[in-house]
């Protein structure tokens, strides 16, 4: 049950937090193809219809995500809900880039979560943030993995300053948890980043300044090989490091870029990748 209360016990209101704004989505397998049977997408989001745009997977459904209000803003908290129901396959994206405004000391909070069903595939694949200065967000992603399913998710982050004053954004956090259907975890894998240190003279992404994460997950993964990966993600001027996860629950990667358009390439490119190997086909290209 998400908080209604800050840690304080003060009321949310009270000390400049949003109320939890929660969307949910939810992908069943009947007749052939994948439909959405149930969603509820409060403002700020709002879903787009589902595309069915692989002639070679016709199964797959295809849905944008958007957003009405022009980016994330101070005390935001929103969770994003996804189910993929056994046998469901289905392909979550996002319409452009999110911005995150200045928050003020008072981090934005985004959940994802995705339930992925026996014999289901899914793929989460938003848009990287793009940071403005003085913005602060707290990023979290939990997946409950059956065995015979398996996903694709992305992300990644860049920085825009659009006065050009080189102020940098306060700092980016993450966590990532996969777990089983029986909810042992498989993985855990949480960061984070200050702005300060991005742009210091020991940056720990050196010249680079963007970022993202591919993780393939489940059965399939194994065939995700690193050489054929990092050389497809080097075409768009990233640099990609691929190795196993632990407790075979697929491969990861560590992407950098020099801005936030090479990320988005390659991470469009990294997808595309880990598609074709989990699908056996290489994807339809998603306009955006």
């Amino acid at each position: 049950m998400l908080d209604t209360v800050a840690p304080s016990g003060k009321s949310l209101e009270s000390v400049g937090l949003s109320a939890p704004v929660e969307a949910s989505l939810r992908f069943s397998c009947g007749g052939g193809r994948t439909v959405l049977t149930r969603q509820r997408v409060p403002y700020p989001f709002h879903a787009t219809r589902t595309f069915y745009l692989d002639q070679a997977r016709p199964e797959l459904a295809t849905l944008y995500l958007q957003s009405a209000a022009g980016g994330l803003y101070r005390g935001d908290r929103i969770v994003l809900s996804i189910t993929a129901e056994p046998h469901a396959a289905v392909h979550v994206t996002t319409q452009a880039a999110t911005i995150v405004h200045r928050t003020h000391r008072l981090a934005v909070e985004q959940a994802i979560r995705l339930d992925v069903g026996e014999h289901a595939f899914a793929a989460v694949t938003p848009d990287p943030l793009v940071l403005f200065p003085g913005a602060e967000i707290c990023c979290s992603t939990e997946i409950r993995l059956a065995a015979s399913s398996n996903a694709i998710l992305t992300d990644g982050l860049t920085h825009h300053d659009p006065e050009g004053l080189g102020r940098p954004f306060d700092r980016y956090s993450n966590a990532v948890v996969v777990r089983d259907a029986a909810g042992r975890v498989l993985l855990a894998d949480r960061g984070s980043l200050s702005g300060e240190a991005l742009f210091g003279p020991s940056s720990p992404l050196g010249p680079f300044r963007a970022t993202g994460t591919i993780l393939v997950l489940g059965r399939g993964a194994e065939r995700c090989d690193a050489d054929p990966f990092e050389k497809r993600l080097a075409a768009y001027d990233c640099v990609a490091g691929f190795s196993k996860l632990p407790n075979d629950a697929g491969v990861g990667a560590r992407v950098l870029a020099s801005n936030g358009g090479a990320l988005a390439r390659g991470l469009e490119a990294g997808f595309a990748a880990a598609f074709e190997a989990l699908m056996g086909v290489a994807p339809a290209r998603r306009r955006k």
